[in-house]
């Protein structure tokens, strides 16, 4: 499989296929994480702060390399057949077909919507696990150069990203807190992650 997006979680069910635009695909966040690979990964002199263009977009080829560069195992995240969406697509199948609640025609109905959307959610799996990889990748960044924070525009996939790099960070072996502070400056609003206790 490649990278693509493909959309909101899906709510299958045998009266149809809803959305829930709350659980946007990862996809959209996977250029900020690139963005900020990036920017972050390069030699620091202590004391000086280093910025990069925000708003630069950043073409889908370059954000594969990035991505390549930061994620080794990159060919086999996108490979469907290690993907356990699988067994649970199977699972719901196999559920609907033993469904002692709905009509024959409405298990059919079920298990169309199912099929339907099988190759969807085997992307939104493929871009979710690359997405927690780049995002591993970025947390082994800010720990091992000792990034005391990073500043973003105050936008949703910025806001996104970064909540995402807090909870990466607090998984670690030895968990490292974070706190996410928005400010305004010259009439425009930010986002700054502040590592709070790294280990130097």
């Amino acid at each position: 499989m490649t990278l693509k997006y493909v959309g909101p979680k899906p709510i299958i069910s045998h009266t149809g296929i809803e959305f829930d635009t709350n659980k946007e695909d990862k996809y959209v966040y996977l250029p900020i994480v690139a963005k900020l690979l990036k920017a972050l990964d390069h030699k620091y002199i202590e004391g000086k702060s280093y910025s990069c263009e925000a708003d630069k977009d950043i073409s889908s080829k370059n954000m594969m390399s990035i991505l390549e560069k930061y994620c080794p195992d990159l060919k086999t995240l996108l490979d469907k057949n290690n993907h356990n969406v699988e067994e649970e697509i199977e699972h719901n199948l196999q559920r609907a077909n033993k469904s002692k609640t709905l009509s024959a025609i409405e298990k059919e109905v079920l298990i169309k919507n199912i099929e339907l959307m099988r190759n969807y959610m085997l992307q939104r799996s493929v871009n979710k696990s690359v997405y927690y990889c780049a995002m591993d990748a970025l947390a082994d960044i800010v720990k091992g150069d000792h990034i005391d924070h990073i500043t973003t525009p105050f936008f949703q996939k910025y806001m996104h990203v970064l909540h995402s790099l807090q909870g990466t960070l607090l998984t670690e072996k030895f968990p490292i807190d974070t706190a996410l502070d928005v400010y305004e400056e010259n009439k425009h609003l930010f986002i700054t992650l502040k590592v709070v206790n790294i280990l130097l």
